[in-house]
């Protein structure tokens, strides 16, 4: 984990520029399908990053508290926490701490939900899944979810992710054969998955500083990551000459005890 957060480290600018949030639907799915009440639950962010999802959390009235192993991912959502949490999250700071989701720093049964957004994938499959029961009060959820592009709805993007398949090595994601959702649905008793469609509407730098946030271009050396995004960004300027980029999202949504 220690590897990872450098990697992280690394990004956390273009992590917090670029990375898009999630849906109002993903909330009330997750309400309904946890039986949590959001407003007032305690809530556990593990990878927590920017805080994306935390500031999300809490400005519909959880208290949440962030845990991601990256001092400058917490730094920068430290430092946000309160500018996008609407006024159920109240005044008080969001509490980060710099710990690894496979042993978390917190007490028995205090929370009613552990969240992993973008992060369960980085975890170990069965030490997370026990830290996040021994953390969970009785009754209480754990959700996983991921936001990803929809290839199959546009060419372009389909294009677009067939460019990173050939030209980074690390790259994982959906123009790959193989490549498939994280497992977490068979890490815990599922109650429900859902798929959540969307669409993002992002300016041309937006888009490519989201995928300069990306680990499998942190790998690359700096002029290859260059070059890949100036190739990226003719292509949209060709494709979106208003500077726009209509991108067809999912978040995919596992939820379980």
């Amino acid at each position: 984990m220690r590897e990872l957060a450098r990697v992280f480290d690394g990004v956390a600018d273009a992590y917090d520029a670029g990375r898009p949030s999630y849906p109002d639907e993903l909330f009330a799915a997750l309400a309904e399908v946890s039986g949590v009440d959001l407003a007032g639950a305690t809530a556990v962010d593990v990878g927590a990053g920017t805080g994306i999802l935390t500031r999300a959390l809490r400005a519909r009235g959880s208290r949440v508290v962030a845990v991601d192993p990256s001092a400058e991912m917490l730094t920068r959502l430290v430092s946000r926490s309160g500018e996008d949490d609407g006024p159920a999250a109240g005044t008080a700071a969001c509490p980060a701490v710099r710990a690894d989701g496979n042993a978390l720093p917190l007490a028995d049964g205090v929370a009613d939900l552990v969240t992993y957004a973008q992060s369960w994938h980085w975890l170990d499959p069965v030490a997370s899944i026990a830290e996040a029961r021994r953390v969970l009060r009785p009754g209480g959820a754990i959700a996983g979810c991921w936001n990803l592009t929809d290839a199959r709805q546009a060419d372009w993007l389909a294009a677009y992710e067939a460019r990173l398949a050939e030209e980074c090595p690390a790259y994982w994601g959906q123009a790959l054969e193989e490549w498939s959702v994280p497992p977490i649905a068979a890490a815990f008793e599922v109650v429900a998955e859902r798929w959540i469609p969307w669409t993002r509407l992002a300016g041309i730098e937006e888009f490519l500083l989201g995928l300069r946030s990306h680990s499998y271009m942190a790998e690359l050396p700096p002029r290859a990551a260059d070059a890949l995004v100036d190739r990226q960004r003719a292509e949209l300027r060709r494709t979106f000459p208003g500077g726009v980029v209509s991108v067809p999202m999912r978040v995919y949504l596992a939820v379980g005890r």
